[in-house]
């Protein structure tokens, strides 16, 4: 008998936004944005301040009405379906609001009790939950002697107790030090392998590149550019990056002398960026023209890169 392919699997939309809208009086905060989010993916809304990441990840916890457009989670409206909907969401929210007043582990079993979940389930769960934060020792703990690296443990932990198939993460890691940021890095990337949905809010361009299979850059509320971070960086920018610097006062002026070395100049108020397939080529290029810069770098092209050619300022204003 011939071989007859098995026919491909599809993949299941968790999430699906078309023209989600939410306005405050003649402000848009999110202005018809679109775009689904697969069951499994690490899906991120990368952005500036204000450009309305923390709005969307508030409809679609259900916390925010919208104004106009449709959302559907799990296949549910969340306006509609608000308690079916959470009920499968974990959210960790901008600013962590445990409660200061219980113990580490008590935080998780308190919280489990919102969700109707019984003593007998969450007494383990609980305890399983310390581990995978690397808490089990602070289980007895008053949770204002945590770290702030512990405390933003504690909260994902919580926001695990009753099996969530998507977690909602505002802006997860800021605030903490590059050791901490990596190990709650390293936790959801545990989650994405059992088969959690991640979606994740940030300003931070190494971790949307970190932990994102796909993003979406958002700016004043509109939707920028979309696709994987290595895709990004192929279609808006170029391999590296020479950075030069030649003093405040003197970058402008400077600028003017290196039109034609590379693809594309970007002058910044501390820095000139020549973009190019070849960063040392070019700066050889420089040097022939009699420049001499006090700082140069060749590095490859970020997230930072796309952001700055899309919207002409930082990620972090």
């Amino acid at each position: 008998m011939p071989n007859i392919a098995a026919p491909k699997q599809l993949t299941r939309t968790v999430i699906t936004a078309r023209g989600l809208t939410k306005k405050y009086g003649d402000f848009a905060a999110v202005n018809g944005i679109s775009f689904d989010v697969p069951a499994g993916e690490s899906f991120g809304l990368l952005g500036p301040n204000g450009a309305g990441k923390s709005t969307t990840m508030r409809m679609i916890g259900g916390v925010s009405q919208r104004t106009s457009g449709e959302l559907a989670i799990m296949g549910l409206d969340p306006e509609q379906h608000g308690p079916e909907v959470r009920a499968h969401l974990g959210v960790v929210p901008q600013q962590d609001n445990l409660d200061e007043d219980l113990r580490v582990r008590d935080n998780l079993i308190v919280y489990g009790r919102y969700f109707g979940l019984p003593h007998s389930y969450l007494r383990p769960k609980a305890d399983e939950l310390l581990e995978f934060a690397q808490l089990s020792d602070k289980a007895k703990a008053k949770v204002d002697s945590l770290s702030g690296g512990m405390k933003r443990r504690l909260t994902i932990a919580r926001s695990l107790i009753n099996e969530p198939k998507i977690l909602l993460l505002d802006e997860p890691t800021t605030g903490l030090d590059p050791q901490a940021r990596h190990i709650l890095w390293d936790r959801l990337f545990r989650l994405k392998e059992q088969g959690v949905t991640l979606v994740l809010t940030t300003h931070y361009m190494d971790e949307a590149e970190q932990l994102c299979d796909r993003l979406i850059v958002v700016d004043k509320g509109e939707i920028m550019a979309e696709g994987s971070p290595a895709a990004l960086i192929r279609e808006y920018s170029t391999r590296e990056v020479l950075e030069l610097r030649f003093g405040s006062e003197r970058n402008t002026t400077v600028a003017a002398q290196l039109e034609g070395i590379g693809e594309r100049l970007e002058t910044l108020p501390d820095r000139v960026l020549i973009y190019t397939h070849d960063g040392e080529t070019s700066l050889e290029q420089v040097s022939a023209r009699g420049l001499h810069p006090v700082t140069s770098l060749v590095r490859r092209s970020s997230l930072e890169d796309v952001f700055l050619r899309l919207t002409g300022r930082s990620l972090v204003d």
